[in-house]
Order: structure tokens, then sequence, then C-alpha cells
């Protein structure tokens, strides 16, 4: 096993859900178990020889990461060394393949996600939960793909006959994702602004930090896929760069997200945010804003106009705290012929603990996380077409953003206009959004910036 955590100790750093970038990687063996078979049968003719799960622990980060990494071990007289995805060969005559690009792992996830079935290994279980019984025959691994572009997971697509996304999550956490839970829910609820839910993989394994501890959490979620459609950051941005109308998408869009906030309200424990609930918020703007300003210099000045406002928000009255999508934006949304909108990818933010992922909180942080969608897209534009008037840009996005409100105030019920709560909200994510500029992207900290001078 040295050989092959030396391997992966090689490859993993140049995988794009390996969170420590620039980091050396000191890898542990935490659990593994062989899949069952979803098809091909190992020792046949094409060299298969094993289809593996291995949860490794990088100890190398602080605190440390255990990932989730499918292998399927193959004669290397059947492998060509010049294919992609390949992991190494710490054995003589085996070439490790990572498990998603090979037909053998991808026919064994999907039998356990649509059919069933238990797995096990020296120091982990799990099993295979199907959303609902469903004919044999419903699902085929053949030509069977990887999403291109994901950050910190890996999907599948099935296309025939009936075609399944199932992303495998490749950093594992205790506790039922809520991307499986909310969705799932909603699906069973009848709710038109998600995919159906297909099934899901869980299981158990020993704590990380504490041999004798386990945990159980979430490895992967299958989903209706719905080919040849557009997520709606491309059709916004499409949209401005025309200058083109998006009122009567951003109004539906504004609906959409209304009915999924009232279905997740009925489906989940909603309560009262208590004084601790509220100064945790508070306190986390402060220290948030604090720590933009030590990198972005050009906050400084604003502090003042920023901190007046988180009091007014604390001062107003605040909604129940209810479930909520966590991690909101144009890019998790997409526009299916026939159905309109459809809510993604409910896991919260990734790098966000996943206790903190699941409690309630505030429904209007997703409203504020899609308005600074808009203003992103605005942002793009001005900086894609810098002869565009500003002020035809701006007008465009305002004019989304409240058609968007218009949306949400009529599918929710509620009214929003000065609405003290969300234009804290607003402006705290503009401030993340100020610090995350600063460190990855300086062309675009000009988006964030022009948003605080407005809210503020």
């Amino acid at each position: 096993m040295d050989s092959t955590l030396a391997a992966l100790a090689d490859w993993m750093p140049r995988q794009r859900w390996y969170a420590a970038r620039g980091g050396t990687p000191s890898l542990r063996l935490v659990a593994a178990w062989d899949l069952p078979p979803g098809g091909t049968q190992p020792g046949a003719a094409d060299g298969l020889l094993e289809v593996r799960t291995l949860l490794v622990a990088d100890e190398g980060a602080v605190p440390a990461v255990l990932y989730q990494v499918p292998i399927v071990a193959r004669a290397t007289t059947h492998v060509d060394a010049a294919a992609a995805h390949l992991i190494g060969s710490p054995e003589p005559g085996t070439t490790l393949v990572d498990g998603v690009h090979d037909p053998a792992y991808a026919a064994a996830l999907l039998r356990l996600v649509t059919v069933g079935g238990e797995i096990s290994g020296p120091d982990a279980t799990g099993r295979g939960i199907p959303a609902a019984p469903r004919p044999a025959d419903e699902f085929s691994p053949a030509d069977a793909t990887v999403l291109t572009g994901e950050q910190s997971n890996t999907s599948l697509i099935y296309r025939a006959p009936t075609p399944v996304i199932c992303k495998v999550y490749r950093q594992l956490h205790a506790g039922l994702n809520p991307d499986i839970e909310l969705q799932t829910a909603l699906a069973a609820g009848g709710s038109p602004f998600v995919p159906r839910a297909i099934g899901s993989v869980e299981g158990t394994w020993p704590n990380v930090a504490d041999s004798q501890q386990r945990d159980a959490g979430s490895l992967a979620f299958a989903q209706e896929y719905l080919p040849d459609v557009e997520d709606a950051w491309r059709v916004a941005l499409r949209a401005a760069a025309a200058g083109e109308d998006f009122d009567d998408s951003a109004r539906e869009l504004g609906r959409a997200t209304a009915q999924v906030h009232l279905s997740l309200a009925e489906l989940f424990r909603t309560r009262e945010p208590a004084a601790s609930d509220r100064a945790a918020v508070v306190d986390s703007w402060h220290r948030r804003l604090s720590t933009a300003i030590a990198e972005v210099p050009e906050l400084a000045d604003r502090r003042g106009a920023i901190e007046a406002v988180y009091a007014r928000a604390a001062e107003a009255p605040w909604p129940h705290l209810q479930r909520i999508h966590g991690d909101y934006h144009l890019g998790q949304v997409i526009r299916v012929p026939g159905r309109g909108w459809m809510l993604l990818d409910f896991e919260g933010e990734p790098m966000r603990p996943m206790a903190e992922r699941v409690r309630p909180d505030l429904a209007l942080r997703d409203v504020a996380g899609m308005l600074r969608s808009f203003d992103y897209v605005a942002g793009s534009i001005r900086l894609d077409q810098p002869e565009r008037s500003p002020e035809s840009v701006r007008a465009w996005a305002l004019s989304a953003r409240t058609a968007f409100l218009e949306g949400y105030e009529r599918g929710s019920g509620s009214t929003l206009a000065d609405h003290a709560l969300l234009d804290a909200l607003e402006l705290d994510k503009a401030v993340y959004e100020a610090l995350y500029e600063t460190r990855s992207r300086p062309t675009w900290v000009a988006i964030p910036l022009r948003a605080i001078g407005r809210l503020a």
C-alpha cells in the first residue's frame, strides 16, 4: 500500500479537486473497499484486476482532509501508457486508473445508486440507496463520460436509455450531504424546480483524528440528467452582452427561488432566530470586514459606512431561520425547455464544515447571492467590452435585479423593499468577494468594490 500512496501523492496535487494547492501531500489510508461489479468481472479479457475505493487522509493539510479516490487496477499490458487519467504503476505489471474514467467503476457506481447493494472493507461499510424502485433496464453504464470543469467533486454522465448524472464527492465530511437531503426531499415533494433524484451512496469510516470514533457520511448522489441546457449565468451573460432585456427571465427566476424556499420551509423545521443566532451572524460580518480591510486598503475609508449598514440590520426584524440553498448564484440554475428554471447543487459552500451547512439559515442569504451574481454579469461585460457605456451595463443589472426581487416577492408573498437585512447580507457577500478577488483575480476586484460603494 505504501507504493500506492506514493503514486497517489504524486498524482493528487494535479487534480482540480485537491484542496491543498502548493502543499506537499502526507497521505494515510483510512479505509478501502471493493465495489460490487456492475458489469465486467475482474479477470476479463480487458485486463481488469480490481475495482476499489480508497479513503485517503491528507495530513499535510491543517486540518487534515479526507478524500474519496476510486481506482481501477488493470494489467499494464492492457493499458495505453499515453492515456490520460493514469495514476501510476505501484507494482510491476499493474497500472492504476482514476476510477471515474474507467468503465468498470462507472458500471459499479451506477448499479449501486439505481439498484442498491452493500459495500464493505476492513474499516468501512456502505450501501447504495435508490430513491425509488426502477426497472433494471432503465439505466445503462454504456458511454459514461466525466463532466469537465468541476472543482471539488467529479460527476459521471450516463446518457442512455435514461440520462443520469452521478456526483462523486471527493472531499468527505461526516453527515448527510445537504445536496442529497434537500434535493431528494424537494423532488419527492413534487417540486418542479429540481431534477428528479435517482439514488445515493452512504458510508461509514474511521474518524481521521480519532480512529476509535466512526463517521458516517455521503459518498455519491445521482439525479436526472438534463442534456442540452444552459445555466442561468450563460443565458444572462449573453443577454447582457447583446444589450437584450432579461427582466422576464429574472422575474421567473425570482419566483422559482421563492417557491423552493417555501417548499424547504414546509419540508424541514424552521425556528425563530435566537439572540445568539443574530449575534453570531453580525459577528461574522464584522470579522470578515476586518480581514478584508487588512488586505484590501480601499475598504478602510468605508468601514464606518459599512458598519452602519450592519447596525441597521442587527436592529431590524429577522424572519424565521430555515434550510436554504447556501451557495446560490446564476451558475447554480439551469433553464430547461418546457420546464423553466431548475435549481441545482444544494451542497452549500464546499469549504464550510458540514455541520454549518445543514443549520437553518436566512433565506435572504440566497437572495443576496443571486443579486451579487447579476452584478457580476455586468462587471464581466464591462471587462470584456470596455467600449460599452458603463451606465447602460449598470442599467441592465439594476433592471434584472429589480425584476428578480419582484418575482421573489410575488412567489413568497413577502416584501423586500428597503430591507435592511438583505442590504447587509449583500454587502457582506461583496466584502467577501473583494477579499477573494484581491487574492485570486485582482483585475476583477472593481466589481465588488463598486457594489460596496453603492450599498454602503
